[in-house]
């Protein structure tokens, strides 16, 4: 099976599109590694700016694909961690690449397919979306999602979810934390096309530092976390995407 993920890059944007509708956009082992070099190649690339994850079709994506989970059944525990680490570790990218990640999804994102909403920086939803992690319902657990999942919408909203594997409207997702924004379906294309217009317009340096800064006061108490933000403060005054900006503002 082919890896039915396309990667388009066009005014400083990487568009990854699951392209899988049939299955719902299923994570498939070959979808993920695809995933994985395209996030490595945005990472390397002056041109990308910033970083759209999206599904064709009806749907973001239904989560794995059950057909290779159900086959894993008969496979050793090691095999299956190097699986499972196969997503993981595409979580981890998301985290680490210094240019913002955004999903736009519409439909369902389940799963994993919420799981790889969950793992981006921004997520702007259609308020037709629907959220949820209902493993549990097929003998499973949404195990790699919940150290982000308790970080977006602390620890009894997200025992709630993944206990329950109940399904949540757009708007509630908003509410809990879970999501960033919420449009009518209507307009998700237009505002999608102009915040990814947005952050791609900002300044490399600002987004990179920020991004860091950001990911890394999780495991900063909150001295730490003011000292190492004095750090970064100093160090973006330094750069030359900091010293263009200030003088085009002075020269107003």
């Amino acid at each position: 099976m082919s890896a039915a993920v396309e990667v388009t890059v066009a005014g400083g944007i990487m568009t990854i599109t699951l392209d899988r509708a049939d299955k719902r956009n299923a994570l498939s082992q070959a979808m993920i590694g695809r995933i994985a070099e395209a996030l490595a190649e945005a990472e390397l690339s002056a041109e990308v700016r910033v970083v759209a994850v999206r599904g064709n079709g009806p749907d973001f994506c239904a989560g794995a694909d059950l057909a290779e989970l159900l086959a894993s059944a008969e496979r050793t525990l090691e095999e299956n961690e190097r699986d499972a680490l196969g997503l993981g570790e595409v979580f981890l990218q998301m985290r680490r690449i210094p240019k913002l990640v955004v999903a736009i999804v519409h439909g369902r994102a389940l799963a994993g397919g919420a799981g790889l909403a969950t793992a981006c920086d921004l997520v702007l939803a259609s308020r037709s979306a629907r959220f949820g992690y209902p493993e549990v319902q097929r003998g499973f657990v949404p195990a790699m999602v919940m150290t982000m999942l308790r970080r977006s919408v602390g620890e009894k909203r997200a025992f709630d979810l993944v206990a329950t594997g109940r399904v949540v409207e757009a708007d509630e997702a908003l509410q809990m934390g879970l999501i960033s924004r919420v449009v009518e379906a209507d307009v998700l294309e237009a505002e999608a096309a102009a915040l990814l217009a947005t952050l791609a317009d900002q300044a490399p340096t600002s987004m990179a530092l920020t991004k860091q800064l950001f990911t890394d006061l999780d495991e900063r108490s909150f001295g730490d976390g003011i000292l190492l933000g004095a750090r970064v403060n100093a160090l973006s005054r330094r750069t030359d995407d900091f010293r263009r900006a200030i003088a085009a503002f002075l020269d107003k």
